[in-house]
């Protein structure tokens, strides 16, 4: 089967609490898990279940810096990947 570790648990909203203070609720705190033997890590939501005086349920998702930080360096390559061809491409026009 799976195998997960729990990296981090996240902590509720404060300034989601203070707007449900008037109603009747519970939460569940989210976790940042970490599939064993791979590097992909998954997020389970923070869940704010609110039961009176109607039924809601919130699910608050935690962004993902490691994906972030991914897609800047995509973004960086691919501008060093196009200064290169530029380069390339003017030595050719010079020959």
């Amino acid at each position: 089967m799976f195998e997960f570790k729990v990296l981090q648990e996240l902590k509720p909203n404060v300034e989601l609490l203070e707007l449900l203070k008037d109603y009747t609720y519970k939460t569940k705190k989210g976790k940042v898990k970490h599939l064993l033997h791979t590097n992909l890590q998954f997020i389970e939501p923070t869940i704010y279940k609110i039961t009176y005086p109607i039924t809601l349920t919130i699910l608050e998702y935690k962004v993902n810096e490691i994906s972030n930080n991914q897609l800047e360096w995509v973004k960086l390559m691919n501008n060093y990947k196009n200064m290169a061809e530029e380069i390339i491409l003017k030595e050719l026009i010079y020959i």
